[in-house]
Order: C-alpha cells, then structure tokens, then sequence
C-alpha cells in the first residue's frame, strides 16, 4: 500500500480544502518558520490514529481545528483524508475490496473525532491496525519529526529496540499480543470465580442432603403425633361432654340463691331512701346559718381594715403640716435676701450713669487720630512714588540694552526657521488622506457592536435555559429513579406477600373476604385465632355458615366497643363479631368477670379475654395477626403499585420532555456561541483596521497641525522682534540722569519716619477711651436684667406663702375631723361583735341535726352494702356457674371444631384414627400428653426443615454439573489464549531476530556510505530475550576508535541515527518517510551525502520521501518542490513546482 496524497480541510492553520500530492521519489515542502510546515507531519500522524493531544501541540484535542484569523473566523470541525493506493491488495480483509482507500478522520469541536475508510464508519483500532500492518502509523519511526533524531540519540536502549520492532513488522503483533493478554486475565478472573462458585454450590449441595434427611424423618415424627393427638382429642372430649352436665346442674342451684337476696335488697333500699329524703332540709338550715355568719366575719374584717386605714392618714396629714411650716420659713427668707441684693444693684447702676455723662474728650482724640493719619498718608505716598521712580529708571536701563542683544540674536533665526517649515507644510500637504476609510470602519465597527450585544444578551438567555433544562433533566432523571425503586419495591413486598398468603387448598379462606381498618389486625387475630382460615363455602370440610340471631344476645359491658365497627365481613361472622368487645389493657381484667358466655374482650395489641376466665398476653398469639397485617398490607401495596406505575409513567414523560428541552437548549447555546466567536473575529479586525487608519491620520494631522502652527508663530515671532527692537532704541535714547531722583528718595524717608510715630500715638489714645465707654456700658445692662430676675424671685416667694397658707388650714381642718373617729369605730364593732356570737350559736345548732340525720343514713346504707354484697355473691355464684357452664359448652364446641379441623373428622371417630388394638384398654389423657409432648419435642428440636430440600438437591446437582462444564470450557479457553500467546512471541522473537540481522546489515553499509568509511554494529544488550532486550549502538567513525552512540559528537550523532533510520527502511520498507528539518544540524558535505542516500533509499525500497528542508542543497535534490507560505496571518497556503518536469522543459528549450 502506499500514500498518494494527502488531504487537509480545517486543519490547524490549512483552513481551505489543501491537497498534498506524494508521489515516487523525493518531495520537499519549503518555507519560513512558523508558515505551518510541520502542520503536514501532524495531519498524517493524526489521520492515521494519534490519541494525544500534546503529541499535536495542544491543550487539548479540539485545538487541531482552525482557530481563526484576522479576517476569517474560527471553524468547528477539522477533518484530513490520506488516499492510499492499494491495487496490490495488501489491506486487510475488511478493507481489501477497492484499490483506492480513501482514510479519513473528522473532529467537530467538543463532540470527539469519527473514523471512516471509504465512506463507512470504522472504529480508531481498526485504522490503528491499517497503518501497523503496513509498516507505519502514528507513532513509526518513519515519520520523523523535529528532535526527533535527538530522540534516538538519547533513547534509551529499549527504546531503540521499539524502531527495531518496526523493521521486523511487529507493531501489529504487539496489539494483537496485548488483546490476547487482556483476554487471558479475564478469563483466569472468571475461572477463579467458577471455582468460587462450585464450592459454594458444592456446601450448599452438601447442606441440602441433611436436609432432606432431616424432612424424611420430620415427616415420620408427625405422622406419629397425628395419631396421639386423635387418642388425645377423644378422651379430652368424654372429660368435656362429662363437665357439661355437672355445670348445668350447678347452674339451676345459684338462681334460686339470686331471687332469694334480690327481694332482700329492695327492702334495705326502700329504708335507705326515707333516711335520704330527711336530710336535704337540715342541710338547707345548717347552710343558710353559716352564710349568715360568714357576712358578719366579712364586716368585722372591713372595720378592721378601716381603723387602720384612718390612723395612717392621720399620720400622713401630721407630717405634711409639719413640712408646710418649714417651706413657709424658707421662703421668707428668700424675700429678705433678694431684697438686700436690689438695694445693690440700684447702688451700682447710679454709680456708672454718673460717671457717663462727660461727652467732650471723644470728639477731640477722634480729630487728632485723623489729622496724624492724613499727614502720614501723604509722607508715604511721597516715599513710594520717589522709591518707583528710582528703581524703575534703573532697571529699565538694564532690561533695555539686554533686551536690544536678544532681538537681534532671534530676528535672523526666525526668519531662517521660516523659510524651512513653509517648505515641509508644503510636502505633507501633498501626501494627507483617509478620512472617508476612517468612516466607513467606524459604521462597520457599531454595525457589530450592536450585533454582538444582542447575541451576548441571547447567549444569556439561552445558558440560563440550558442550564436549567439541565436542571430540570436531572431532577427528572432522579425523580424516575425514584419512581422504578419504589415500584421495585412494591412489587418485591407484593410478589412475597401473595406467595405466603396463598391458600393452602382450593377452599378460600373466608378472611380473604374480610376488611379490617388498619392497626386492628392483632385484635381480630386474637379474637378469631385460626377460625378465619376456615371457607364460606358449605361444602368444605371446615366453614363458616350464617346463622340468624335470637334476638336475646347478651350485650357487652358497658365500656366495650363492638369490634364490629372496625371490621366488615361476610354475614357469616356477624354473629361472633357482635359477641366480642375492644378495651384497653387496663379494662380487660375488670371485665373479664362479667362477661356473658360466647363473650370476649380484645385490645388493638393482641390481649384476649374470654368469658370462661381464658386469658392471652399480647404477643403470646400473633400469628393470625401478622397474617391479617399482611392482608392489609396487600390491599394497601395493590393501591401503590398502580400510583407507582402512574408515578414511574409521568416521570418517564417528564424525563423525556426534559432531555428534549436541554438538547434544544445545548444546541442553541451552541449555535449562539459561535455566532459570537465569529462576529468578535471580525469586530477585532474592524477594529485593528481602525486603529490603524486612525493612527495614521492622526499623525497626519498632528504633523500639519503642528507644522502650520510652528510656522504661524514663527512669522509672528519674527514681526514682533523687530518691533520690539525698535522700541528699545527709541527708550533708550529718551532716558534721563538718576542724580536728581536719589535725593528725592532721601527727604521722603525722613518725612515719613516723623508721621508715623505721631498717628501711632493718636490712634492709641481713642482706642483706649472706646473700650472704656464699651464696658460701662455693657454693664448698666447687665443689672437691669439682674434686677428684673430678684424682682420675679420675690413676686414667686409671696404666691408660694399664700399657697402654703391655704395648705395649713386644710390639713388642720383634716387632723380635728380624724380624731373623733376611733370613737365611732369602737362602738360599730362592740355591736359586730354580739351579732357574730349569736350567729355561730344558731350555725352550732343546725351542724348537730344535721349530723344526726347523716348517722342514720349511712347506718341504712351499711345495711344496704350488706345485702348487695351477699346479692352479688349469688350472682357472682350464678355467673360463675353460668360461665362454667357455657366454658363446658364452648369447650365441647371448640374440641369438635378443633378435632373437625386439625383431623379432618368427627369427634365420634377420633378413636378410630389413633389406631388403637382391638380389645385394649384405653390411656388415661395424663399419659397420652407427656407421650405427645416428647414426640413434639423431638419435631421441635429438629428445628427449621426445608421440605423442599430433595427437590433443591436435584436443582442443585444440575447447576453444579452446568458450571463445572462451564469451567472446562474457560480451561480449554485459557489454554489456547496461552498457546496463542506463546506463538505470537515465538513468531516475534523470530522476526525481530531475522530483521536484526537485516538491520545490522543495512546499517553497517550506511554508515560507511554516510561517513565515507569506519564500521558500525548493532547488538541486542540487557536480556537473553530480544522481545525483552535493548539495542545499542556501537560505531568507529574513520580514524577513531570503537564508541557508543552518546560519546560521539553533533554532526556524527546525526548522520549514525539517520543510518539507523533507512537502514530500518531497507529491511522493512514503509509506505511513507517524513523527514522534518533532519537536515538542520549537518554542514554541506554532510547534506550532499545525505541527499545522495536519500536517492538511493528512493530507487531501491517503494517508501516515498516527504522532506521539509530549509537547506537549498537538499531543495535542488528533491524532484518536486511544495512552498508553505502565509500570507494571510494565521492562514497557510500550499504552492508547488515539479523540477523534474521543470528540468525536463529546460532541457527541451
């Protein structure tokens, strides 16, 4: 097979469908650096399988795919196709049908690579093995990347032996080698797993027998119980029909002794009723007395508490009298006081008027301060004018004659500078433009700004939906989850429930037709026990039959509630279920006593109480109430099972429609993302554009702007300095002596220093009698306002005395009305007093007949106690003889529905059951019960026995023998995998021996043609095994002696490992050699030898050359020239010449 072209769409910087044609001999592909040269190697070692993304230079996989340029957005999907020529028919089998394969494989960003040959999707193994068979692949030797030369030089000696491998062609075998491999380890983890099995199957195999012999003789100790229990169940039921008649007997006595004490009773009970009627009027008496009493203890209280209410005012009108004495002390006081003060201040105040009235001496120190500040004003004022006019002549000589120097200096320059800027103002004035592009990239540039915006704001939008579709899927995703665990769940619990509450026989018990609300399972199984196993059907042998009522039932006692109004049944049951009552515990005891016979009590727990003094603790019987439990639990699971499938259905659909919506949602995420991508491409080159244009006229115009401006200002500077100039002259000439200003100067000093000491003293003098006229001022106010504030403190002090005055008299008038009151309180309580004394003599009186009357009453119901209780024994006698009675019956009736059910017959032909002799004497039932116990001890002691223990013996024979056939065929499996195994090594030791050889060979003869003599060898090192050694290389380059690869230099390191390479070739040639840039580290001499071999691989071996060089000797040898060039940045473009052909037109012209 072999490589005609190669294909590139998309592919890194190869963005345009580009075709690579390798034809025989040598192709070269040429161009700068970073122009995509490599791009070539890595599209054939990723069409032919390359897994690893660092191997391509990426981060990451989808970074072979076009990223985008300046002018062309990024693109989605790569793809590269190789054309291989296979007229030879050399494919594989699967492949080997046509004579071009056409190989290609195509990735589409975050979505992964597809294979396909031919149009037909292929797995990445298969194009693997394609490539390996023939001798080349993504990871041959033939295909040598940059450093890779280095590579070998470095490697080490196992490493080099993998280039060793693909020249013996057992790449491939060392795939097939490793699958075989995988096979043969999990096939040894499923055999030991086989033998796990066969010896669980083996000890279960082993339990099962001793169970089946364990069921064989639990069947022979029943059938032996079954007969003792017949002899038992006959002679319990003589002792029963024996029991009814000496109960009935006893019955008739007790009711005469009941009639006899009831007439005993209504006599006590008529005497107790008279004593009962006498006492209600005493009682009435013997309280209106005590009322009375109870009123007069309440206004004896009252009157106390008044006394002590009036002393305590008393004490409080004393103390305020005393507080008013002393406030009004106080506050005359105050008035004496601020009298005194006012006196004060009205001293004060005449003092300062008086010393006010002198107004003269102001007037006269305002003139003089203002006569002295006029003199000195005009002194300086002649001071400064003398001190300007001095200074001002000499500087302006100065500044003058320096200013005259300076402008002639800049009247030549400026007018030099003048000349040159008109010169260059005209020049760019000729080459400005560009304004119309400028407005065209900024229309483009808002147009995709706005775009972008709105994409941006939809692309929002839609990850906020996708993620919550996401959302949404998953919780749709647990939510069905649920629902198939629940449903599970359901069915599990009612496939269990419906195998054990199965019927044992083709009758249905009757307690499949009955309905119990939920946590009464236990009372209904307490009361019934195994009875509501029994059909409804007449014709079975046990059953249930409606019976109508008499119309006499007892009812239960009060307390009991029927436990008929929590179960609904046949009518069959109608009767029994009105006979039992529901209680709690604690009432179960108290009632058991009276209840009637056929009556019974039960609680929600499992408690029985029956009328014939049986009794059972919760949980002693529970069987019945489980099973009914479970009956319950079934009806309940059938509801959940349809709710669940209901619920598992909508969550199904829901889950649909949620997995729907974020594919759409993805999709247009998707969709919107590379909408943005794309238009952020291109506003990044509008931009650029922009910028780029916008620099350049705005250095355009900055330029003119500064050069019109530079020469504006030049030409004004030049105009202003020559008038300057001439000003400066003109000044100079007109400018006078300073002789005559410098005596000015002086006199004015003079003047000015006498001024200012007299205007100093003048102002000193108003200032000092201002501030004195301020504060007499300031003063008089301030006692004006202290007088007003005395004046209102006296007129405050006098309403407070008359206030106080009028407080006196009123607590004076309050203390003489308190004191005649304890008189008054004294004489209201002597007269309580005698009142109360009378009243608790009349309460005295009624208590006593009262008393009487209440001994009398409770000696009639003494009596009446009496003849109840002897009343109650009789009934109790009469009740107990009734119950025994009725027990007797019951338990006659219980023993023939018992021996009816437990062995199927009458109670008349239990005798012929037991299989007793004939003409032997019958057992006492006191020896035939410890015989029947010990047989149940001996069945109980067996424990649990699996009946179906013989048939699980033979299911499990039949699965042991299955899986220990089954384990013969993985042994046989195994075998082959390791015969298999071992061929496929023999058949690689002999290959890679035989192209050792070879190898050595080839490689000797080109190291001596590469270096121009010396020797080379290759010798496997490390290990007797050459699947398992490392090669190394030992070479002697001439006039050197015998070295390994990594002692030799540079230059010869290259040339030894590029003789290792063809020689690799010649023994086992590959469809296709690239050689990237494996000319780089060779000097001239070294590049001829090396194109020369090259021609010589070419003509002897079918391999065809791909070579990408930089190096013009190796460019002239090639027979055809592809140039990669990129003159769009980021985008490589492939141009071609033929030179044999072009050679060829040369030659003809």
């Amino acid at each position: 097979m072999q490589i005609s072209r190669l294909r590139l769409l998309g592919f890194k910087s190869f963005v345009e469908p580009t075709e690579l044609v390798i034809e025989r001999g040598l192709t070269g592909v040429v161009g700068p650096n970073g122009c995509g040269k490599s791009n070539l190697l890595e599209a054939l070692r990723w069409a032919m399988g390359e897994t690893s993304y660092k191997s391509m230079r990426g981060s990451a996989m989808d970074d072979v795919i076009f990223a985008g340029a300046q002018d062309r957005p990024a693109r989605t999907t790569a793809e590269v196709t190789l054309f291989i020529d296979n007229s030879e028919r050399l494919a594989p089998a699967e492949f080997n049908d046509a004579d071009v394969l056409e190989v290609t494989r195509r990735i589409e960003r975050e979505a992964g690579s597809a294979y396909r040959v031919n149009g037909k999707d292929v797995r990445a193994r298969d194009v693997r093995l394609l490539f390996e068979d023939a001798a080349t692949g993504a990871r041959s030797p033939a295909l040598v990347q940059q450093g890779r030369i280095g590579e070998i030089v470095s490697a080490t000696p196992l490493e080099r032996r993998r280039v060793l491998e693909d020249a013996a062609g057992i790449a491939g075998l060392h795939s097939r080698r490793h699958e075989a491999e995988l096979r043969l380890r999990a096939a040894e983890n499923n055999l030991a797993r086989l033998a796990d099995l066969i010896g669980q199957l083996t000890s279960q195999l082993q339990a099962t027998k001793r169970q089946a012999r364990q069921a064989k003789r639990y069947r022979n100790i029943s059938d032996k119980i079954q007969e003792i229990e017949a002899l038992s169940y006959h002679l319990q039921w003589e002792d029963a029909c024996a029991q009814v008649e000496t109960d009935e007997a006893a019955f008739q006595q007790s009711l005469t002794t009941v009639a006899e004490e009831t007439k005993a009773e209504s006599e006590a009970l008529r005497l107790q009723s008279e004593a009962a009627d006498k006492l209600q009027p005493l009682r009435d008496e013997e309280a209106g007395r005590a009322a009375v009493l109870h009123r007069l203890s309440v206004d004896r209280d009252a009157l106390e508490r008044e006394e002590a209410r009036a002393k305590a005012r008393q004490d409080e009108l004393e103390t305020q009298l005393a507080q008013t004495a002393r406030d009004l002390t106080r506050e005359e006081e105050q008035i004496a006081e601020a009298n005194k003060v006012l006196k004060g201040l009205a001293e004060e105040k005449k003092g300062l008027e008086a010393a006010g009235t002198n107004n003269t001496l102001e007037p006269q120190l305002r003139e003089a301060a203002a006569s002295a500040a006029s003199v000195l004003a005009s002194a300086e004022a002649a001071l400064r004018t003398a001190t300007n006019e001095l200074a001002e002549a000499r500087a302006e000589r100065g500044r003058l004659e320096t200013e005259q120097t300076r402008l002639s200096g800049q009247i030549a320059r400026f007018s030099s500078q003048s000349e040159d800027l008109a010169q260059q103002l005209a020049d760019l004035e000729a080459s400005s433009g560009g304004a119309e592009r400028l407005s065209e990239l900024n229309a483009d540039a808002d147009r995709i700004s706005a775009l972008l915006e709105d994409a941006a704001a939809a692309l929002s939008e839609a990850e906020a939906a996708e993620e919550q579709a996401r959302s949404n899927e998953d919780h749709s995703r647990t939510a069905l989850a649920d629902a198939k665990l629940a449903r599970q769940e359901i069915e599990t619990e009612l496939a269990t429930l419906l195998k054990l509450l199965a019927p044992a026989n083709e009758w249905t018990p009757i307690v499949e037709d009955v309905r119990i609300e939920s946590g009464y399972e236990h009372a209904v199984g307490a009361a019934f026990g195994d009875d509501l196993d029994a059909a409804a059907e007449d014709s079975a042998p046990a059953h249930w039959r409606k019976i109508g009522g008499t119309g006499d039932e007892p009812a239960l006692p009060d307390g009991a509630e029927p436990l008929g109004n929590f179960v609904t049944g046949p009518g069959a049951l109608t009767r029994r279920l009105a006979q039992i009552g529901l209680v709690d515990a604690e009432q179960g005891p108290k009632l058991q006593s009276v209840l009637k016979p056929g009556q019974r009590l039960v609680t929600k727990a499992g408690d029985l109480w029956r009328w014939d003094g049986y009794s059972v603790q919760a949980g002693a019987t529970t069987a019945q109430g489980a099973r009914l439990e479970e009956r319950t639990r079934l009806e309940s699971l059938k509801t959940l099972r349809v709710e669940a499938e209901a619920t598992q259905a909508a969550a199904e659909q829901s889950l649909g429609a949620a997995a729907d919506a974020s594919q759409a949602a993805s999709e247009k995420t998707k969709e919107l993302r590379l909408k943005i991508r794309e238009g952020r491409a291109e506003l990044d080159q509008t931009r650029n554009a922009l910028a780029t244009a916008e620099r350049e006229i705005q250095a355009n115009s900055k330029q003119l702007g500064a050069l019109s401006e530079a020469l504006s200002l030049t030409n004004a500077a030049h105009e202003d300095a020559k008038e300057q100039a001439d000003v400066v002259a003109s000044a100079l000439q007109e400018l006078t002596a300073l002789e005559g200003l410098i005596a000015a100067l002086e006199t004015a000093q003079t003047d000015a220093a006498t001024a200012r000491s007299e205007a100093a003293q003048a102002e000193a003098n108003l200032k000092s009698f201002e501030n004195e006229v301020r504060l007499r001022t300031e003063r008089i106010g301030a006692i004006a306002a202290e007088e007003d504030l005395w004046r209102k403190r006296v007129a405050n002090a006098n309403t407070q005395i008359e206030t106080l005055g009028t407080r006196k008299s009123e607590t004076t008038t309050d203390l003489e009305t308190l004191a005649k009151l304890p008189a008054e309180i004294e004489e209201r309580r002597a007269k309580l007093m005698d009142a109360i004394a009378e009243a608790e003599s009349d309460r005295s009186k009624a208590a006593d007949e009262l008393a009487e009357a209440k001994t009398a009453l409770r000696e009639h119901e003494k009596a009446v106690r009496a003849v109840q209780e002897s009343l109650s024994s009789a009934r109790e006698d009469k009740a107990r003889s009734e119950a025994r009675l009725e027990a007797a019956r019951e338990r006659r009736t219980s023993l023939s529905r018992l021996i009816r059910e437990q062995i199927d017959c009458a109670p008349e032909q239990c005798l012929s059951r037991a299989n007793q002799p004939k003409g032997a004497g019958l057992p006492t039932l006191d020896e035939v019960e410890p015989r029947l116990a010990k047989l149940k001890a001996d069945r109980e002691r067996l424990g649990g026995v699996n009946l179906r223990a013989e048939e699980e013996e033979i299911e499990l024979a039949a699965q042991l023998e299955d899986i220990e056939r089954e384990q013969g065929d993985v042994e046989e499996a195994i075998a082959q995998l390791r015969q298999g195994i071992s061929s496929l090594n023999r058949e690689g030791r002999k290959r890679l021996l035989e192209a050792f050889d070879t190898v050595n060979a080839h490689f000797s003869r080109l190291f001596q043609t590469l270096f121009g003599g010396g020797t080379a060898e290759l010798r496997l090192v490390d290990s007797d095994d050459p699947l398992e050694s490392g090669l190394e290389i030992f070479a002697q380059p001439p006039g050197k002696k015998t070295q390994t690869l990594s002692l030799m230099s540079g230059g010869e390191k290259a040339l030894t490992a590029l003789a290792m390479i063809f020689a690799v070739f010649l023994t086992n040639p590959s469809p296709i050699c690239v050689l990237d840039e494996v000319d780089a580290p060779l000097d001239d001499a070294n590049v001829d030898r090396f194109c020369r071999l090259m021609d010589e691989m070419s003509k002897e071996t079918q391999t065809r050359f791909l070579i990408i060089t930089h190096h013009p000797l190796t460019m002239a040898r090639v027979s055809r020239l592809f140039g990669v060039t990129m003159q769009e940045r980021g985008v490589s473009q492939l141009v071609s010449v033929d030179l044999d052909t072009a050679e060829q037109l040369r030659e003809a012209g």
